[in-house]
């Protein structure tokens, strides 16, 4: 008989590490005692593994609630090393995105999973969602499909020192694979990311004109142009 026809039904742990990954509310956080007893009950995860989603769990249980949800919108939502969006690993900002998200909901929609208006496909707690519907042998494959982006996600976490790594280490270990070291990019600051361009660099004007009269535009040479214009200057040509 195949191995693979002897899997376990992980379902139940799938759908814990779902919440896990979800936003600490008072919600969740209600639920963190039965996800708890429902993943040890379950015996799918490794026993190492099992201890370090207890210190998650009881992280969240019994730590700071401010403090929780801050660390966990600093760690997901400002950065794409560590986003929960996986076509963002992938595909980027690029048009590809768009038609793999349809290509995906109507995947859970043909499994009769449908999304709330304001979900987007590709994040991983909808994702587990969905595979934790599907039958053990497929439920692997899926998740070996996505293990180089769990395990970028893994490598980043654990970079951070933050405690959701063991739940993408959790994924790996389900997916039948194991964590291994990748080069992780810094995310670039945030303030970077999202810093207009300058507009009109390179012009400038010199006082207001008057009503009625023309003002007189100079352009002014930034950096790389002075840069140029030197080099030019060297070799004896005009700029």
């Amino acid at each position: 008989m195949s191995l693979l026809s002897n899997l376990p039904n992980a379902s139940i742990s799938l759908r814990v590490l779902a919440r896990l990954l979800s936003y600490p509310d008072t919600t969740l956080r209600g639920h963190l005692r039965d996800m708890r007893s429902a993943l040890h009950a379950d015996k799918t995860i490794p026993a190492l593994r099992l201890a370090e989603l207890d210190t998650l769990i009881a992280t969240l249980e019994s730590g700071d609630t401010l403090e929780n949800e801050a660390a966990y919108v600093e760690m997901f939502d400002r950065g794409r090393a560590t986003s929960l969006h996986l076509f963002e690993h992938v595909h980027g900002d690029s048009r590809d995105r768009g038609p793999a998200m349809i290509d995906l909901a109507q995947t859970y929609e043909k499994a009769g999973l449908y999304l709330a208006p304001d979900e987007m496909p590709d994040y991983l707690p909808a994702v587990l969602e969905f595979v934790s519907t599907q039958p053990p042998k497929e439920a692997r494959a899926f998740l070996g499909e996505m293990a180089h982006i769990f395990n970028a996600i893994f490598n980043a976490l654990e970079q951070r020192e933050s405690a959701y790594a063991s739940v993408l280490g959790a994924l790996l270990e389900l997916a039948g694979e194991t964590a291994h070291a990748v080069k992780v990019v810094p995310d670039e600051p945030i303030d970077t990311a999202w810093e207009e361009p300058v507009v009109f660099d390179g012009c400038s004007t010199n006082g207001q004109a008057k009503p009625g009269q023309p003002q007189p535009i100079h352009f002014v040479k930034n950096e790389a142009a002075r840069a140029s214009a030197k080099a030019a200057a060297q070799q004896g040509v005009s700029p």
